[in-house]
């Protein structure tokens, strides 16, 4: 099935204007999810909307946004007076500025989406803009209205498309010196930083997201396949923190620590594809016994059941 746009409008660089739209760069539907059962019953718990104080239900078309003022006194805002401030970004994302990605504070970074043309249209200048994002090294910075608020993004070249990254306001961002004043001045000796530097060195890599595995997810999949055939669950041995006073004994054993590991190195596990691996672990209590008798039978992929 062809991915649905969250968003479909006009990318503008001044005069030049393409037809495109926003697709959701991340996704979460492939991670276990939970319902909420009652205990009693085993039947679902349904979320409805009542009146705070007198418990009736209330329908859909009766509910109205409101702003408190004081407790329990509210300013009620239509749908008609919030469509009446909407701004021009609803339609267009208007390139404002271009920037150096270095230039954006990391705290500041949301989510991202994919651009791409919409329809045949606008492929053209479509492409002029994506390459003179590209040919310049910059990122350019919008504005665009999702979910009826206005969002900073800001859009860099990606493959033959553009990755817009929404941005917090400054608003949005917490200070940090709320959190950091507080931290002790503390005086780094040279040899405590070589140990390390050394460290670091030992770990040095390149940056590959294909390595990283959800363990939890994994532990998830195997707990609920345990209890679909009716396993015992047995609750696993924590590790225990070694307490070490000694900075300098710790630096020291963190440096003999790796140096074994890297001398002995496991090739990387080859990673599951992240939609379809999820659902095939998730194997049916057939399948299951049939892989332990070594059957060459595939099980087939089961459907998601909440445990």
């Amino acid at each position: 099935m062809a991915p649905r746009a969250n968003w479909k409008g006009f990318l503008r660089l001044s005069l030049v204007t393409c037809p495109v739209a926003l697709y959701p760069a991340t996704s979460e539907s492939e991670k276990i999810s939970f319902n909420q059962l009652n205990r009693q019953t085993g039947h679902r718990i349904k979320y409805l909307k009542v009146d705070a104080d007198t418990d009736d239900e209330v329908p859909n078309e009766d509910i109205v946004k409101g702003y408190e003022l004081d407790k329990g006194q509210y300013i009620e805002v239509s749908k008609e007076e919030l469509e009446e401030i909407a701004l021009e970004s609803t339609r267009t994302i208007e390139i404002d500025e271009f920037v150096n990605k270095a230039d954006i504070d990391p705290r500041y970074l949301i989510r991202p989406y994919y651009v791409r043309p919409d329809g045949k249209v606008g492929h053209d200048a479509f492409a002029v803009i994506r390459e003179t994002i590209r040919e310049m090294d910059k990122v350019a910075i919008g504005r665009v209205v999702l979910t009826n608020r206005e969002h900073i993004i800001a859009l860099e070249a990606m493959d033959k498309g553009l990755v817009g990254t929404l941005l917090r306001y400054p608003y949005e961002v917490r200070s940090e010196q709320e959190y950091f004043d507080e931290i002790q001045d503390v005086k780094v000796t040279k040899d405590m930083l070589d140990l390390a530097k050394h460290i670091v060195n030992q770990k040095a890599g390149r940056f590959d997201p294909e390595k990283f595995e959800d363990h939890y997810e994994t532990a998830l999949i195997d707990l609920i396949n345990r209890k679909r055939a009716g396993k015992p669950i047995t609750p696993k041995e924590r590790p225990t923190s070694t307490n070490v006073v000694d900075l300098m004994e710790a630096l020291r054993r963190s440096v003999g620590k790796e140096v074994a590991p890297a001398k002995a190195a496991k090739p990387a596990k080859k990673p599951r594809k992240a939609a379809a691996g999820q659902k095939e672990m998730l194997m049916s209590i057939e399948g299951r016994k049939a892989a332990k008798e070594g059957t060459a039978k595939r099980p087939s992929k089961p459907q998601r059941k909440s445990a």
